[in-house]
């Protein structure tokens, strides 16, 4: 699919060999323009600060990072109106995430010591045998656009924390966020070697991946990009890779009385950051016997969306998506869904060729032979009616992807039931697809990551596990296969 070319289009694109530009896509305006940086000069300048920073004590750079959560709660008014700016979402958004940049590194001090604590036991005559964890070194962060600050934080934080240096390239549709991110690092007196911010694009990102002196690779993004990174390091197991990707996630809707509270949730988990969230509800999967009164419910509380820029009044619940390239494409995925056998329920309008902003879309797709197993990054809500709660999970864990998933309505044992047999590494109940907490683990199997979960888990990949058996004088014996 392709989008037509505007400047808008390319705003969220290099522009030239060495150039990146971001526009705010809500308005159209530039915002931030800058050159694409040197991966060799980044490399090299982590390794050599790589020893200083791993040999800090623990509690040293605990008090760094506590020290940059600090000073990110000194801007947070000016990093939420960026974050708004940026990416089109709406101010009370972009607020929230600023408070999970905080959040993230008390979570991640806990989750260090929890996940990665020192044991060590004495065993008389035979020593004594430790477990200690060390820092992999040089970690390359490659960041998303939907969440430009807490997504990549919550890498580098950990990454950081365990002993590492780290290379963060932001993505180049948020380029201006990624900056100021990682100044407020610098200001909580981090040196600029420790945490790097270097902008560019697919290039710089594949030749960071690539790179002889980078030992991890943290990514967070699309499928297509985790698979190539993948393929690309799949020869070299000495360097670590977490690939957080996306989801076709499913929410299941079976009998309930309580049809307002259910679309809610339906509303809250597709259409929350106009649906660019990786764990954003991309298939509504309704018990025939809801399915009147759900979509009679859904088609009211859709209709009440306030679709907006991000400082508007009264607030919006949504904004625009990222570009215009993205709102294309997911025009041309509605239509192709319609001309596929889709019924449209609620259909997805552009109230401006110009802005990418997109209303809230509801299509039925359940006549159609082949619905396709993609993430449609957006707006984008598709229905699919079943006759029973064996047809909605067989329906459900029709997919190559496996983030999050739903269950609305039921009893225990129907919960129970859903938690045993869907493919997910995010199962809830009468709660939305969205919303994980960053105190528990985030991640998910199939084409949504590759079993390493990231939030409080993070610890596990930004550090490797060394046993070590000690003794304080060398002392042994072999009563076996010598002569006298």
């Amino acid at each position: 699919m392709r989008g037509r070319p505007n400047a808008q289009t390319e705003s969220k694109a290099r522009v030239s060999d060495n150039d990146i530009i971001s526009y705010e896509p809500a308005t159209g305006k530039e915002l931030w323009r800058g050159a694409a940086g040197n991966v060799d000069e980044a490399v090299d300048r982590a390794r050599r600060a790589w020893p200083a920073w791993a040999s800090q004590p623990l509690a040293t750079r605990i008090e760094m990072c506590r020290r940059f959560a600090n000073e990110v709660r000194k801007q947070s008014d000016a990093m939420a109106e960026l974050i708004a700016r940026e990416t089109g979402k709406p101010l009370w958004e972009a607020r929230t995430e600023v408070e999970a940049v905080i959040n993230k590194v008390d979570i991640s001090v806990n989750a260090y010591a929890e996940r990665t604590g020192q044991k060590k036991l004495d065993s008389a005559l035979q020593g004594s045998m430790a477990v200690r964890h060390k820092p992999h070194g040089v970690m390359v962060v490659l960041g998303p656009y939907n969440f430009p600050a807490h997504l990549p934080n919550g890498h580098i934080v950990p990454a950081l924390i365990a002993g590492n240096v780290v290379i963060f390239k932001p993505s180049e549709k948020t380029p201006a966020v990624g900056e100021f991110l990682t100044k407020c690092f610098h200001a909580s007196g981090m040196s600029e070697a420790v945490v790097q911010c270097l902008h560019g694009g697919p290039a710089e990102g594949q030749a960071l991946v690539a790179h002889r002196g980078i030992d991890g690779v943290l990514f967070t993004g699309s499928a297509n990009a985790g698979i190539a990174i993948n393929k690309k390091l799949a020869a070299n197991p000495g360097k670590i890779v977490a690939l957080e990707m996306g989801g076709n996630n499913p929410i299941v809707l079976i009998d309930t009385p309580k049809v307002a509270d259910a679309a809610m949730l339906i509303v809250q988990s597709a259409f929350t950051s106009a649906g660019q969230r990786c764990t954003a509800a991309r298939r509504l999967i309704v018990k025939a016997s809801m399915y009147d009164a759900i979509i009679e419910e859904l088609r009211g509380l859709t209709s009440r969306i306030i679709l907006g820029e991000p400082f508007a009044d009264p607030a919006p619940f949504m904004g625009p998506v990222i570009d215009n390239v993205a709102a294309d494409q997911l025009v041309e995925s509605f239509l192709y869904l319609l001309s596929s056998g889709g019924k449209a329920i609620k259909h997805l309008t552009r109230p401006d060729n110009d802005l990418p902003f997109l209303s809230p879309a509801i299509i039925d797709t359940t006549a159609m032979a082949e619905r396709p197993d993609v993430e449609l990054f957006g707006p984008l809500l598709q229905v699919v009616k079943v006759d029973n709660f064996d047809q909605a999970i067989t329906e459900a864990n029709r997919t190559r992807f496996g983030l999050a998933a739903s269950l609305i309505g039921g009893g225990p044992q129907d919960y129970d039931r859903f938690w045993a047999n869907i493919r997910a590494g995010i199962v809830n109940w009468n709660r939305p697809t969205n919303g994980a907490s960053s105190s528990a683990p985030f991640g998910g199997i199939g084409l949504s990551g590759n079993h390493r979960p990231a939030a409080y888990y993070a610890a596990d990949y930004c550090a490797y596990p060394v046993a070590s058996s000690e003794m304080d004088q060398p002392r042994t014996s072999i009563g076996v296969g010598f002569t006298n």
